[in-house]
């Protein structure tokens, strides 16, 4: 593998400044923006697109830097907390509602690789959702909710049809999201920075936000070799966490997950898979991945609050796809890293203003490429027009996730989890193998 980090997304990025320096002296600012993946991307964006001027945005290392430009590059609706718990949460119009702010923020990625020539793989071949285990239950109950009380048809996808498309054993029957796409999320990344900076927005690399304190009606963040003055500022840090504020550092876990890519796989990769959606299955830790289009797989998986090496890394997400694909046996494994996302306790992304003229976007869990682009369209509509749609997320708010126990606990309920899918699945092959027998 190449680098200790080995993120293939970085080293197929082009190599070329992009005109973020570090911030250096005073600024003012109407809003500051601080942190530099989807979130806080989308938020200015959305606010220049509103007609806001003044807006800076900073990061600590790199646009792109965090989750935005670690994870697996699936867009598709919905968030970390299922669509039966939205329901029994908010109702069925309000559930229906946040469901929609998500599968429209699809359809805006789309649309913005379209408008600012973003050129970031996009390949439009939706998204499986593959059944690990024999009882289809799962994705019936699943196809019709999302069906009657969303509005969103996912395509049923027999299991001979699905073989046909995945060449695994592994799998049963599955439904198709024909709506969602997958694409290079840290080219879209930088792809969205600099159609924001187009617009006016100062975006400040390597610059991170070492204070942050009120000033008269408004904020200031000092930072190494500047200091922003600024009416409103929006907390967008992720798993990151930039010790700003503790109530917002306390609200969030980081939680890990790990992604690897093979070698070019070339005619090999129609041996594995002759679709080129992306694909992932229905266990709690499930497995992730997608075809790329210089022909490597792209896989990732597991949850943990481990952040392993990229060796270790490679080592425990190697096993997992020979279970899927034993026909990779003896491929190589060229990039493999891991990445930290925040989760919140009740598993929904935590927006909305938690003082007079400050903003928060964070715990998108491991779902977020649309939801931080719903969060940036919330946010900016605030800010901008005084929308306040963005409370309807408000019964989602800045709840301790109880750290250091919070990780124990996480980590126990996720060994939990997938003891649950491994006794299912053990007692599904015994059953199987009795009926054969």
């Amino acid at each position: 593998m190449s680098g200790p980090d080995s993120n293939y997304y970085l080293a197929t990025v082009p190599e070329r400044e992009l005109g973020f320096g570090p911030l250096r002296g005073p600024v003012d600012a109407s809003v500051c923006v601080i942190g530099g993946g989807f979130a806080g991307l989308n938020t200015a964006l959305g606010l220049v697109e509103r007609g806001v001027r003044d807006v800076v945005l900073l990061d600590a290392e790199r646009v792109g830097f965090g989750a935005s430009g670690r994870n697996g590059g699936f867009v598709f609706g919905g968030f970390s907390r299922g669509e039966e718990s939205l329901l029994q949460d908010l109702g069925p119009e309000r559930a229906r509602a946040l469901y929609s702010g998500t599968t429209d923020a699809v359809e805006l990625i789309r649309a913005r690789t379209d408008r600012y020539s973003i050129d970031c793989d996009r390949v439009d071949a939706g998204v499986l959702w593959a059944n690990w285990f024999r009882d289809p239950q799962v994705l019936r109950e699943r196809q019709q909710l999302l069906e009657q009380r969303f509005g969103v048809h996912w395509e049923w996808t027999p299991r001979e049809r699905l073989r046909s498309l995945v060449h695994t054993q592994r799998y049963h029957d599955g439904l198709f999201e024909p709506q969602a796409f997958h694409f290079h999320p840290l080219k879209y990344a930088r792809g969205i920075a600099r159609a924001a900076m187009a617009q006016g927005v100062s975006i400040h690399e390597r610059t991170p936000a070492m204070a942050l304190e009120r000033a008269g009606r408004g904020w200031r963040v000092r930072t190494p070799d500047g200091v922003v003055e600024a009416d409103q500022v929006v907390l967008a840090c992720g798993g990151y966490l930039a010790g700003l504020r503790a109530e917002v550092d306390a609200g969030v876990l980081p939680i890990a997950t790990y992604v690897m890519v093979t070698q070019p796989l070339g005619a090999r990769l129609d041996e594995v898979m002759t679709t080129r959606s992306a694909v992932y299955d229905t266990r709690f830790a499930f497995d992730y991945y997608r075809p790329l289009p210089d022909t490597r797989l792209l896989w990732g998986g597991r949850i943990s609050v481990l952040d392993r090496s990229p060796a270790e890394v490679e080592t425990l997400l190697y096993g997992d796809m020979l279970k899927v694909f034993p026909q990779l046996d003896g491929v190589r494994i060229e990039h493999a890293w891991s990445g930290l996302m925040s989760y919140a306790r009740h598993q929904m992304p935590q927006i909305g203003q938690i003082d007079d003229g400050l903003w928060l976007a964070q715990a998108f869990g491991g779902h977020g490429v649309a939801p931080t682009t719903f969060a940036g369209e919330l946010l900016a509509n605030a800010i901008a027009h005084g929308d306040p749609r963005w409370r309807e997320l408000s019964g989602y708010g800045l709840v301790s996730a109880m750290k250091p126990v919070g990780f124990v606990g996480a980590q126990l309920s996720y060994w939990w989890a997938g003891f649950k899918d491994e006794w299912k699945d053990r007692v599904e092959r015994s059953r199987g193998e009795a009926r054969a027998g």
